[in-house]
């Protein structure tokens, strides 16, 4: 019971460090100028990998306490991070339309399978590892591991309706919504740094319903065609290995006896 107390905590610290990292330029006073902020941004990304990676760790170092189950967790943790980072060379040699990427579909099954906190972890170790082995490193990463982790945790929380039909059109969709909702999330690490069109850029202090406005203005203008590549992209790997994936990793998870918890 303190186990997983204790692990929860850590996913929630996790979880409301990302938040927090993100909304942060909207909720710091209003400033001269936007340069020192986005040099503050860029200073501040060494410590936000940091404090997520290390509470990653914790996480994985709690998990193996205790129990065999635990320790199988973790191995299939890393199996799963392994194979699905090895899917961003793909990504990096032959480049897909828009921001499609191959990574997300996997992130998606392994969180829906093995529930919300094990996609969590799936999500953001899968960008820090994938990260590191394209050169994909930079002020966005920590970024793409706090919102990574956050898909990952959503398909945890997925209902499991029975029939193929029911399931396959819940992962579909869900891939789909994901498509758009991990590029409007990702645009907000830069967003509120970015000068030009006053009708799409962010204004320190300007209200949540002017803010709203300039960012749907900003977001149909640069990430909306971006983002439905990347919807359209999971829709077809979904439609075409989702329930397959789903069949061999609910045996995998069946074999090794998981016991996956609620979160």
């Amino acid at each position: 019971m303190t186990r997983s107390i204790v692990s929860g905590t850590l996913y929630l610290l996790a979880g409301l460090i990302g938040l927090v990292a993100l909304l942060f330029p909207f909720l710091r006073p209003a400033v001269q100028s936007l340069a020192p902020a986005a040099t503050e941004a860029t200073n501040v990304t060494p410590l936000l990998a940091t404090l997520l990676v290390t509470l990653c760790l914790a996480v994985l170092m709690v998990e193996l306490q205790g129990q065999a189950a635990g320790a199988k967790t973790v191995a299939a943790l890393g199996i799963m991070v392994a194979a699905t980072s090895t899917l961003r060379f793909i990504e990096v040699g032959i480049p897909g339309p828009g921001g499609f990427s191959p990574v997300f579909v996997p992130i998606i099954l392994g969180g829906y399978v093995f529930g919300a906190r094990f996609g969590y972890l799936l999500g953001a170790m899968t960008m820090l590892v994938s990260g590191i082995i394209t050169g994909g490193i930079g002020p966005w990463l920590p970024y793409q591991m706090f919102t990574a982790g956050w898909l990952g945790l959503t398909a945890g929380w997925l209902p499991h309706p029975p029939g193929r039909r029911g399931e396959i059109v819940l992962l579909v969709g869900f891939g789909f919504v994901w498509g758009f909702l991990y590029g409007g999330i990702m645009n907000l690490y830069s967003w509120p740094y970015l000068a030009g069109d006053a009708q799409t850029t962010w204004t320190p202090g300007a209200g949540v319903a002017d803010a709203l406005r300039r960012y749907a203005a900003f977001y149909l203008a640069t990430s909306l065609l971006w983002d439905a590549a990347a919807a359209i992209g999971n829709v077809i790997l979904m439609a075409a290995l989702g329930l397959p994936t789903v069949r061999a990793l609910a045996r995998f998870r069946g074999r090794f006896q998981f016991q996956v918890r609620p979160s």
